[in-house]
């Protein structure tokens, strides 16, 4: 028989019918009951809740009808007699009813939310759990059925969490305890998958009706997973050593491989022993899919006018902990998607903050120096940064590196200049791929031929003998090209592949720096990342043929700010396949070989070849 609600109906019990005001009655009897020590009729009602197995009919009317009585009689329920009762609504899964039951039961746990602070925790506690399923339905969360009971539950979660915060002023702040607490963790018995759902619903809160109360917190929360998961997997077990090959060579390479395993010619490696084919990584995957999840919620806060808001709780994230991190490897990204979505207000706030960092001397040398390398990674690989303002950012690193090297006289030990060096080698690096867009380039009366450059490589300081060989190589036979100034006559250091200050330089007690926008290798992920990324071969360089092949991409150095509707440096996409970037495997970075930082990297999980990070020996 259908569930009956309204009073006078009967709910049929074996062979007793009980009308459900009845049961009403019977249940505030039993928990008055309790009170006095009589207990028969209250462990009937526990009895009741406790029954989950294939509920009859009249099972399911008779657990209805229980629960809304019980929610009309919160005020008889007291902590100390009634242990039991609370304890049975506190482990009660939405999951295992139908929609009657999950209505009242939720209907339930507001009330009692609502009744009692002492209440409170228990409630949130109980709603939270249930942002994940029981382990019974992980397969059935791969089918229809099971994504729509999801759903079932979760929508019902979420409007009982705000229904209570707007009942409980103090329900938002026990809410971001309660999540805190219950989030799962990688040592936990739980399936991964289910670690993304708890994340999917922490997003959710925060692009929901209580945004505006635990928003900020959820995000928070969120990159720390990410990052916690990120370093995780480590660079020490995958790397590839080729001390020969600089990092711009690599990536060129690694895309020819790829091209030529995809039309199914046999993929040949410079030497197989070194190149590691691991089988899938869980880390990965579950990182994987947390990137989807807040790339989505990004782009769904973009579409609905947050983004701004959002993205002030990322940048407060990001300097808190992924400029941090050693060498993270995806988390970074995030801030990328971000600025991708709105590059003139929030791709221009990540370049502003990361220059002042770079150029406050106030903030400790790691800071700096991972900043800078932020800085010129994301300068090289977003092609949503418009070049005016690649020039003007080139200026402001410019003129610090030139007054610093007029403060300096005598001291030429690398190790006393690092800041300085990573700022012209990330000078050097940016122009290596945004030479050719902004040469002749004026904004605001600002010329990159003008620039004083060359007064800094020819201080006493020689950053050309310090930097990375590869990045000196490759800038020099650029600015030669653009006749940027007389290369051949005043840095003969070219074909040079390697200073001895240089491999001096690079030494085990240096403090080795990467380049954090290396092309993104997570594979499910990736669609997000790639549209917005430059790759290697879509650079042209100064000296490259204007008649080349158009197939290869590149970066029109014609087009100024407004030359398209976005603001964006304009790329020819049309005869690109993305699709061939997808197995690129070693990518263009600058990834040392040491353990450094007292051996962090030591101790991690391999990853799978697909993800496998890029790699060159040399370093800065």
């Amino acid at each position: 028989m259908g569930v009956q609600l309204a009073e006078g109906h009967q709910v049929e019990m074996g062979d007793v019918n009980y009308t459900d005001l009845e049961v009403s009655y019977h249940v505030r009897d039993a928990l008055k009951s309790a009170r006095l020590g009589q207990s028969d009729s209250y462990h009937e009602l526990i009895g009741i809740l406790h029954h989950t197995e294939r509920l009859a009919p009249d099972e399911v009317a008779m657990l209805v009808t229980s629960l809304k009585a019980l929610s009309g009689a919160v005020s008889y329920i007291d902590s100390d007699h009634h242990k039991m009762l609370l304890s049975s609504i506190s482990g009660m899964s939405l999951w295992n009813y139908g929609p009657d039951v999950m209505d009242v039961l939720v209907e339930l746990v507001v009330a009692l939310a609502a009744v009692s602070g002492k209440y409170l925790h228990l409630c949130m506690d109980m709603l939270v759990r249930n942002f994940v399923p029981p382990l019974s339905f992980l397969r059935l969360l791969q089918q229809p059925r099971g994504l729509a009971k999801k759903e079932q539950v979760l929508c019902r979660v979420h409007a009982a969490l705000k229904e209570i915060a707007d009942l409980v002023p103090l329900a938002p702040l026990r809410l971001e305890k309660v999540i805190k607490e219950r989030m799962p963790h990688r040592s936990s018995k739980q399936p991964w998958i289910f670690s993304v759902i708890y994340v999917e619903n922490m997003l959710r809160l925060d692009g929901g009706a209580m945004g505006d109360l635990v928003g900020r917190t959820m995000l928070v929360e969120v990159m720390n997973r990410i990052v916690e998961l990120d370093v995780e997997i480590g660079w020490d077990e995958i790397l590839i050593d080729d001390s020969n090959k600089g990092m711009f060579e690599m990536e060129l390479e690694e895309r020819e491989m790829s091209s030529e395993a995809e039309i199914g010619k046999e993929k040949i490696c410079k030497d197989t022993s070194n190149q590691k084919t691991l089988s899938g990584n869980e880390v990965a995957e579950h990182l994987d899919l947390l990137m989807v999840f807040i790339f989505e919620h990004l782009k769904l806060c973009y579409e609905s006018g947050r983004l701004d808001q959002v993205f002030e709780v990322l940048l407060l994230s990001f300097r808190s902990t992924v400029l941090n991190v050693y060498k993270s490897k995806f988390s970074q990204f995030v801030m990328f998607y971000a600025c991708s979505l709105d590059p003139s207000n929030c791709g221009k706030r990540f370049a502003d903050m990361l220059v002042d960092i770079y150029k406050n001397s106030t903030y400790v040398l790691e800071w700096r120096m991972g900043a800078v390398s932020y800085l010129a990674s994301y300068l090289a690989r977003a092609n949503f940064v418009p070049a005016s303002n690649v020039v003007t950012i080139l200026e402001s690193l410019v003129d610090w590196c030139l007054t610093y090297c007029k403060s300096q006289k005598g001291e030429t030990n690398p190790k006393s200049h690092r800041v300085f060096y990573s700022g012209f080698q990330a000078i050097m690096y940016i122009l290596c791929f945004r030479m050719r867009s902004v040469m002749g380039l004026s904004c605001n009366d600002i010329k990159l031929s003008h620039l004083p450059i060359r007064a800094i490589l020819k201080h006493s300081l020689n950053p050309l003998k310090v930097c990375l060989p590869s990045i000196v190589h490759e800038f020099l036979q650029q600015a030669k090209a653009a006749e940027l100034f007389s290369v051949s006559e005043d840095f003969p250091l070219l074909g040079v592949p390697e200073s001895e200050t240089s491999g001096d330089f690079g030494g085990l007690e240096r403090l080795d720096m990467f380049f954090p926008f290396d092309p993104y290798l997570l594979q499910n992920s990736d669609r997000f990342i790639r549209p917005n990324f430059i790759y290697w071969s879509m650079v042209k360089r100064p000296f490259d043929d204007d008649d080349s092949d158009q197939s290869e991409v590149g970066i029109d150095e014609d087009i100024e700010d407004g030359g398209r509707d976005d603001g964006r440096i304009a790329m020819s996409f049309d005869d690109l396949a993305l699709d061939e970037f997808d197995n690129s495997l070693t990518k263009m970075s600058i990834t040392p070989k040491n353990k450094g930082f007292g051996g962090r990297l030591q101790g991690h999980k391999q990853m799978p070849s697909r993800i496998r990070p890029s790699a060159s020996p040399e370093s800065l």
